[in-house]
């Protein structure tokens, strides 16, 4: 008998339309375009402005998309799983209103939250409802906007963060194609140094921690750094090794777009050369959770059929991960 996979049958992808440029944010902060761009890559962000708009537009936008691409009616979607650290509000669920905005009355909806890393384990979740037989078209979403946490007087976070998110359509198959395999971890001992001070149970919102700052994230930047680098790259060789897969086998590594040190640090450890590898970060910064489907969207014209892909990311928590899939579709 044929094991059924979970496969991409789509991706579509959504930015907001304001450029936030390194010049522009030399006129805020104490920092200049040459020094951001040595450091990590980036020379421009998207900006999500306007009053009551939240990761839900994003969500929204992607997911219209798609439907329209792929040519799939809302109302057969059983299913949105939306990966963000930027809610709309604590509750209800993003992906609630995602559903909703699409017209996908039919469906149930929930949110993952695991910052950089969401993406992977929402499509890991996502693709073992298709395996089980549960559904047969599952849309999985990656969204955040990264301004409404940002400290733009924090020069060592603003530069880095911009909004935007995709979302991917996941159906059976009983072809060699789909996710193949998947690698995800964690460790809370690294909250301290990646973090949202208040705003939680645990430190609701006073006049206190907002005067302090404490609804912006908090990052220790060269703590970070040390664990991505380590286990961003070892947990993508781990999974090629246990997939037995060798640097020729791979047509692309989709790393998070973090920090273009960290993604070569990664590309190096595989042995995959800078033709193999996807890069946006230059133009969109981290947008979190969305960065590996932006990724995808981005690049999907230069994709084919049975191509064997990483997917990698290391985010706060922390968490991290791989997923090898094959792609399910040549160029439409």
């Amino acid at each position: 008998m044929k094991k059924t996979r979970a496969v991409i049958t789509g991706v579509h992808g959504w930015v907001p339309d304001y450029i936030l440029t390194n010049r522009e944010l030399e006129t805020m902060v104490d920092t200049n375009d040459e020094w951001i761009v040595t450091r990590t890559g980036i020379k421009e962000r998207r900006i999500l402005k306007g009053e009551n708009k939240g990761t839900s537009i994003i969500g929204i936008n992607a997911v219209k998309g798609l439907l329209e691409k792929t040519n799939t009616n809302p109302e057969d979607i059983e299913l949105i799983i939306c990966a963000t650290v930027t809610p709309d509000m604590p509750f209800p669920a993003t992906a609630n209103i995602i559903a909703d905005g699409v017209g996908a009355t039919k469906s149930y909806s929930f949110d993952i939250s695991a910052a950089c890393s969401g993406f992977l384990y929402a499509l890991t979740m996502g693709s073992q409802f298709i395996e089980t037989g549960m559904h047969k078209k599952v849309i999985v979403v990656g969204a955040d906007k990264m301004s409404a946490i940002i400290d733009y007087q924090d020069r060592a976070t603003c530069i880095i963060f911009g909004d935007g998110g995709g979302a991917v359509l996941l159906e059976p198959t009983e072809e060699e194609v789909g996710v193949m395999d998947s690698l995800l971890l964690s460790d809370g001992s690294g909250a301290p140094y990646l973090h949202m001070k208040a705003g939680g149970s645990r430190k609701p919102a006073t006049e206190e921690t907002v005067a302090a700052r404490e609804h912006y994230a908090y990052q220790e930047g060269s703590t970070v750094f040390k664990f991505a680098v380590t286990n961003m790259a070892e947990v993508s060789a781990q999974i090629m090794d246990r997939n037995q897969l060798v640097a020729d086998d791979i047509a692309w590594l989709v790393p998070h777009q973090a920090n273009k040190r960290i993604i070569d640090a990664t590309a190096n450890r595989m042995g995959i050369g800078p033709e193999k590898v996807m890069l946006n970060i230059e133009r969109y910064g981290n947008t979190t959770a969305g960065t590996l489907p932006l990724c995808l969207w981005d690049y999907e014209s230069q994709l084919k059929k049975g191509d064997n892909i990483i997917l990698a990311a290391f985010g706060g928590g922390f968490t991290w991960g791989s997923i090898y899939l094959k792609w399910g579709y040549d160029p439409k």
